[in-house]
């Protein structure tokens, strides 16, 4: 399973010289709902969304999202062994929630802060290259 994070999704929105293989949209790929929020703000705000309304529908469905349920939430208030921004801590803690409970979980992201932290606490990331 692939735990997205925003970085990917935008980066595959806006065709940005850095993308994961086409293969990659065919695995189990999995994400916080936060991501869901993210996409349209960051369309919103480059006045982007009558052109890539349909696409961003497309990545979305393609994603199962988790709810930001109260354990998730919790584990975002708990330390990190790095600094984070509060929207990263809710992507980990979406991300630990899923290897809490036995699942065998990569971070895929181009945000170098966010595969920092996830290096810190021995999330495997997965290889976009």
């Amino acid at each position: 399973m692939i735990y997205v994070d925003t970085s990917v999704a935008l980066a595959h929105l806006f065709a940005e010289d850095r993308l994961p293989p086409a293969s990659f949209w065919t695995e189990t790929l999995v994400s916080s709902r936060l991501l869901e929020y993210e996409i349209w703000t960051r369309l919103h705000a480059r006045q982007a969304t009558a052109s890539r309304a349909e696409a961003a529908q497309e990545v979305i469905a393609r994603i199962s999202l988790l709810e930001l349920a109260p354990d998730v939430l919790a584990r975002a208030l708990d330390p990190f062994p790095v600094s984070v921004r509060t929207l990263d801590a809710l992507h980990l803690a979406s991300c630990q929630f899923l290897r809490d409970r036995g699942q065998r979980v990569e971070l895929a992201s181009y945000d170098r802060r966010m595969v920092g932290a996830a290096r810190a606490l021995d999330i495997p990331l997965r290889d976009l290259y």
